[in-house]
């Protein structure tokens, strides 16, 4: 199809339907609750917030309504009573289900002014984690000018934060081994503290910290509320809970299959040499209002994103690189539409809340069920659809299992979008934006007349009829870009045939092998590791879990045994990493000794 027969049929369309049925239509109802919100703008006044009733000032209140919280999720509901009456709480919720301000809210409506010392510690795994829970209480506290919030991690400027809790601070965000350091030092009074949060306490047990966290819970006022979130309950955790928490209220929310079902879940099987391009096909022929794109590793964040722009998309990106200032700013344009695409890793992305994402992509597939869980909830937000899109190559197949059972229904299988199939989106598209600007007029009616004057000046001196001036104006709006995608597309069949190829390979391979390899590593799918250094270099497993779940985009549960010798250690990572990912770690310092990692036969 040429691209002049392509505007024909589009006008050809447009002239055959009445103007009832310009508008696009849409296959999602309009919810109730949407109507509600409309309903809501045009009588501001009588608007009740769903944050009323738990006893919040008024200013609050009104953050949270210019933030655009409308209502609380259910571990906030649940966890706001208890919290404002100052009872100790134990929390199961998986990540992103709005824990943080279900522990944040309470505690900033509970400080007591004048303290110079800090009133509040939140303890998390990564400094990553710590940022982005300090600035959440920052941007809580819009109301509260006053109040002071302090990020403590290692890798900052030591001096920098003495200064700071010199100054006065109420409350304090950091690792365990930052907080650590400024308490053995004095640098921190905890005199005052009235409050500790354990914030993903699982992760900081399975990165090695839960020594470090009995060591801080040692050094406490005996008169203190203690806050336990976690995503799972290992014994280590309920131990904990047990001996520090005094009767807290017990809080499970449960896993988010159910809004999964409001997710359409596919997957695409394709060679790693051809992911770039089918990624742009995909984007072509899958509409979605705002796309985020989920990416292993920090320097991948950058090949996607440049790869996407030089094909004239607009795109940023969110890695742990990106300043918090900036992270904010880029949330904030992604939330108004003034940017469409996302490319970023799990840790930085951790809590995203946009409700305009309509499309989610993993360009590289998530080991760990949480953490496709949590990936595939950034769309489908507020009870809308969404739909969900995974990149698999041949050795990753085997974890499409587990990331089935983890959102509780199948993965449908979908092939690289085709050349017909992306010419069908552009042609929809196009009568779509056509059709909206058929029912829009200009804001001044002034250029609504000067541009139809123009419209009638041409068709006079070139002696052409509507029908031609039409086409020569949609002409105009397309540009000298191809309307239609005509190109190579051979390498999608070949793409297919590889794969289908090397998984038929092999299961060969496995089953000549099933009965020699150990039931319980091949269940667990990992393989070993060395790595150089040791206890030489007073490493602890902790050290290790921790750079090597943030360099590689992992979550510390995903990182099975180590063994720590002399001069060098063994660790267990999961199969199938990426030759990028392999790279940057060798690079990769701990203790100030370079990894060398090598995998272990």
């Amino acid at each position: 199809m040429t691209k002049e027969k392509a505007i024909e049929e589009i006008l050809c369309s447009l002239e055959t339907n009445d103007s009832s049925d310009r508008i696009p239509q849409t296959d999602t109802p309009i919810e109730p609750e949407e109507e509600l919100k409309v309903d809501s703008e045009s009588t501001d006044k009588t608007h009740q917030s769903g944050f009323d009733g738990f006893g919040f000032s008024d200013a609050l209140i009104e953050t949270l309504e210019k933030k655009g919280y409308k209502d609380p999720s259910p571990i906030q509901k649940a966890a706001f009573p208890e919290l404002m009456l100052g009872r100790d709480l134990v929390g199961q919720a998986q990540t992103g289900t709005g824990k943080t301000a279900a522990f944040a809210l309470p505690i900033l409506e509970r400080l007591k002014e004048n303290k110079k010392n800090p009133q509040v510690l939140v303890l998390a795994p990564t400094r990553e984690l710590a940022m982005q829970v300090a600035e959440s209480f920052r941007s809580y506290a819009a109301g509260h000018p006053n109040l002071k919030v302090l990020a403590v991690y290692g890798g900052a400027d030591f001096r920098s934060q003495v200064s700071t809790l010199k100054k006065g601070v109420d409350v304090v965000v950091g690792t365990p081994g930052r907080v650590m350091d400024h308490m053995r030092q004095g640098t921190m009074n905890t005199v005052d503290l009235s409050c500790l949060v354990l914030d993903e306490a699982d992760e900081m047990l399975r990165m090695g910290f839960i020594d470090d966290v009995e060591w801080i819970l040692g050094q406490l006022p005996e008169e203190r509320q203690l806050v336990l979130f976690s995503a799972t309950m290992p014994s280590e955790i309920r131990r904990l809970s047990k001996r520090y928490l005094n009767e807290p209220a017990e809080i499970t929310i449960k896993s988010k299959q159910q809004e999964a079902r409001l997710i359409r879940q596919r997957f695409i099987n394709i060679h790693n040499s051809y992911k770039v391009e089918a990624l742009k096909r995909v984007l072509e022929a899958v509409t979605g209002e705002g796309v985020i794109i989920f990416v292993r590793t920090k320097a991948i964040t950058l090949i996607v994103a440049e790869a996407l722009e030089s094909s004239g998309h607009d795109v940023a990106v969110l890695n742990g690189d990106v300043p918090q200032n900036q992270r904010e700013r880029t949330i904030d344009r992604l939330r108004k539409g003034s940017i469409n695409i996302l490319v970023a890793t799990d840790v930085a992305a951790r809590g995203l809340d946009v409700e305009r994402i309509a499309l989610v992509i993993n360009y590289d597939m998530p080991f760990d069920g949480e953490a496709y869980v949590h990936r595939i909830g950034r769309t489908g937000r507020a009870g809308r659809n969404g739909e969900a899109i995974l990149f698999v190559n041949h050795r990753e197949r085997h974890f499409l299992r587990n990331l089935e059972r983890a959102v509780g229904q199948q993965i449908d299988q979908m092939e690289v979008p085709s050349n017909s199939l992306i010419n069908k989106s552009r042609l929809e598209k196009l009568q779509e934006r056509l059709a909206s600007s058929a029912s829009t007029g200009r804001e001044h009616e002034e250029e609504t007349t000067l541009l139809k004057e123009v419209l009638e000046n041409v068709g006079k001196e070139l002696e052409i009829d509507s029908e031609q001036l039409a086409f020569a104006a949609l002409n105009l709006a397309i540009g000298s870009s191809p309307l239609l995608v005509q190109g190579d597309e051979n390498w999608i069949k070949q793409s297919s045939q590889r794969v289908r190829k090397n998984d038929r390979r092999e299961e060969r391979g496995n089953s000549r092998r099933r009965n020699d390899r150990d039931p319980r590593q091949l269940e667990r799918n990992m393989e070993r590791f060395r790595v150089e250094v040791g206890h030489r270099d007073r490493v602890k497993p902790g050290n290790l879990v921790g750079a090597i779940a943030n360099e590689a985009g992992l979550q510390g549960r995903m990182i099975g045994r180590i063994q720590i010798f002399e001069s060098y250690s063994y660790i267990d990572l999961p199969k199938g990493m990426p030759n990028e990912v392999f790279n940057d770690l060798k690079k990769l310092r701990v203790m100030n000794r370079e990894l060398q990692i090598n995998r272990q036969d």
